[in-house]
């Protein structure tokens, strides 16, 4: 299936679509993976991935040595794996700031908007691999059948993009 850099787009855009969590993965100091769970915002998939973190977290810590980052999500109710990488930009953008915050993150930040320790998170997506199943249900029952036909059940749809 050959897909244009818009349908791809959109296909991330939909999957990810109400994900509450991610997880975005950082590579230390010392080069080991790690990954952080951060909320994420509501707005559309773009190509460009958006978190508001701490300045004084390792992960931002991480993000100014190795700008290179993973996020995920699922939604495993609905058969749903996400694995986006990209490249990490730290920005600081009032307008950017007003857009995303919400009250939510007065338990992070209690100052507010105003709190001197929020940073902006900036992700360029590079690519994407995807999983989309049937379903819990539904590939519980094709990989019975295909156990019990010696098949290879069909277990969804899985695409490595570029964006």
């Amino acid at each position: 299936m050959t897909q244009t850099s818009t349908d791809s787009v959109k296909k991330i855009a939909s999957l990810i679509n109400g994900v509450k969590f991610a997880m975005l993965t950082v590579q230390t100091e010392k080069g080991h993976l790690h990954g952080h769970p951060m909320t994420t915002q509501d707005v559309e998939f773009d190509g460009d991935i958006w978190f508001i973190g701490g300045k004084d977290t390792a992960q931002v810590a991480a993000m100014r040595l190795h700008p290179q980052v993973n996020v995920s999500y699922s939604h495993p109710d609905k058969g749903v794996y996400v694995s986006v990488n990209g490249t990490a930009q730290l920005v600081e953008d009032r307008a950017k700031l007003d857009e995303l915050w919400s009250d939510f993150y007065k338990a992070y930040f209690p100052q507010g908007k105003e709190d001197p320790n929020i940073q902006l998170i900036h992700i360029a997506a590079n690519g994407a691999e995807y999983w989309e199943s049937d379903g819990k249900v539904r590939s519980l029952i094709s990989l019975a059948k295909g156990l019990i036909k010696g098949e290879q059940p069909h277990q969804g749809e899985n695409e490595t993009i570029k964006l």
